[in-house]
């Protein structure tokens, strides 16, 4: 995989919700968690 490949967030989104839902199979909890494992860290907002 190239240093600029990542998942979108939609795709993430959508990747998370497969891995939450019990009726998922096991094939695609495996997809979902490698599309998770390529989305970028999510930041942490800044305090004032």
């Amino acid at each position: 995989m190239a240093k600029n490949e990542r998942t979108s967030k939609s795709v993430a989104r959508k990747a998370s919700k497969v891995l939450a839902d019990p009726a998922s199979t096991k094939a695609m909890k495996s997809i979902a968690a490698s599309a998770l494992t390529q989305a970028p860290d999510r930041r942490k907002a800044k305090r004032k």
